[in-house]
């Protein structure tokens, strides 16, 4: 998919995938999330609802602009969770996602290694279920005019295919927009341009 500097891969709706390995259940859940409190959210209620379960292992990356990720083993030996959990994220490109492998112990040990390639593949079964789409980064604008303006303000909005967000008319008019990130400069400067309106990014 050829995308520009302000668009991202996402989920476009929660996945579920499965790997089983002596005995042993893993089973993945991802989810599209917007912050680190819905990760977290997400996670107590499966926490909650799969209480039974030794491991609730988990990755999770959001941005794109200012990328913040967690990984955690959750009692497994380090590194064979998280991380590989976390890399199957990484792999396919995705932003703002939270993948958690939920364990059931099948009475055998699996290793080091065989973690790390249970949780992965159960993450990467996840992925390969869930439909992955294309977002655009978008950036807020507030323009201030008075109404004599209001007119021409409204026909550049239209003419752009600019999205209205938000609208004040009191003393003076403040409309608030969304534009996508490559296009926000030009938009300033076409409004800017005319010497009586205000605009500012938010």
């Amino acid at each position: 998919m050829g995308r520009g500097n302000d668009t991202y891969l996402t989920l476009a709706s929660p996945a579920t995938g499965h790997f089983r390995d002596r005995g042993s259940r893993f089973i993945a859940f991802a989810w599209p999330v917007e912050s680190e409190e819905a990760a977290k959210e997400r996670l107590a209620q499966l926490k909650k609802k799969y209480h039974d379960a030794r491991h609730h292992c988990y990755a999770f990356r959001l941005g794109p602009e200012q990328e913040i990720y967690r990984y955690s083993d959750d009692g497994e030996p380090s590194g064979t969770a998280g991380r590989p959990i976390y890399e199957q994220i990484l792999s396919a490109g995705l932003f703002n996602v939270l993948i958690v492998v939920v364990r059931y112990f099948g009475g055998v040990l699996l290793g080091t290694g065989g973690l790390h390639n249970a949780y992965k593949q159960a993450a990467r079964d996840a992925v390969e279920h869930a439909e992955i789409i294309e977002k655009i980064i978008e950036n807020q604008l507030i323009i201030h005019f008075g109404y004599e303006q209001l007119n021409g303000v409204m026909q550049m909005i239209h003419r752009e295919h600019l999205t209205i967000a938000g609208q004040h008319f009191g003393d003076s008019c403040r409309i608030k927009i969304r534009v996508r990130k490559d296009m926000t400069d030009k938009v300033i400067d076409l409004f800017s341009s005319t010497g009586k309106i205000n605009i500012e990014k938010i």
